[in-house]
């Protein structure tokens, strides 16, 4: 489902494989289970010294597709059992200890998309791919937390109405012009190449890892406060799934 390498002082935590990286309960607990192995090894006496940051990247034309909706359909609870855990995987992500850059590759959906802005920084390919919140079209209610994500990381009001209230697929280009992405590259290998070089240049910084996650929290306070306490997803027919 991920792997993860450290090339460095950068761990790379990249999700394997051609499908479309649907968010279901295994691929979420295997990388939660990344994370903390991240957490744990930055955190270690021997590494007390050193600084370190994550990139998360995908193979295929998909960085993730968003929910696994196929297989949360057939029971209710199922629906609130993935929110619940990719609230959590948001959470650690958040309270991570160094610097954290999304790598994308391909087209990124609805959770999907909230997953790679849970990073610090996101970089994306410039010839494939879009970025798309895809409620609107497929009548799903936007959790309150994915708003609250949404308007901590994409400042503008105009581009916040475009991708969830017009449902638009953007474009790299389109992103890093509205500020929702950092920047572009010309190919996958290009990205992430990108992104090793910039993970490099801020472990250079040798910030404190805990001041890092402190000071993140602390930016991010409204996301954290709704993590808590949303714990449905309503479709736009007022049902809970």
């Amino acid at each position: 489902m991920c792997t993860l390498e450290k090339r460095g002082s950068v761990y790379i935590l990249t999700l394997v494989g051609p499908g479309e990286h649907r968010l279901n309960p295994i691929l979420l607990d295997a990388i939660h289970s990344a994370l903390r192995r991240v957490k744990a090894e930055s955190t270690s006496l021997s590494s007390l010294s050193s600084s370190s940051a994550l990139i998360t990247t995908a193979e295929g034309k998909f960085f993730s597709n968003g929910y696994d909706l196929a297989w949360a359909q057939s029971k209710p609870s199922q629906f609130k059992l993935m929110s619940l855990k990719l609230r959590s995987l948001v959470a650690e992500f958040i309270s991570l200890p160094m610097p954290t850059i999304a790598s994308i590759t391909g087209h990124t959906s609805a959770a999907g998309l909230i997953l790679a802005l849970s990073h610090d920084y996101v970089l994306m390919r410039r010839d494939r791919g879009f970025l798309y919140m895809s409620e609107l079209d497929i009548g799903l209610k936007i959790p309150a937390w994915f708003m609250a994500l949404i308007g901590c990381k994409v400042g503008e009001p105009a581009a916040r109405l475009e991708l969830v209230l017009r449902a638009a697929k953007l474009t790299a280009k389109e992103a890093v012009e509205r500020g929702i992405i950092d920047s572009t590259h010309d190919s996958a290998e290009e990205t992430v190449k990108a992104a090793v070089k910039f993970g490099e240049e801020v472990v250079m910084r040798k910030w404190d890892g805990h001041v890092y996650a402190q000071n993140r929290m602390v930016v991010l306070r409204e996301v954290l406060d709704k993590l808590a306490s949303d714990e449905t997803v309503d479709t736009g027919s007022g049902s809970k799934l």
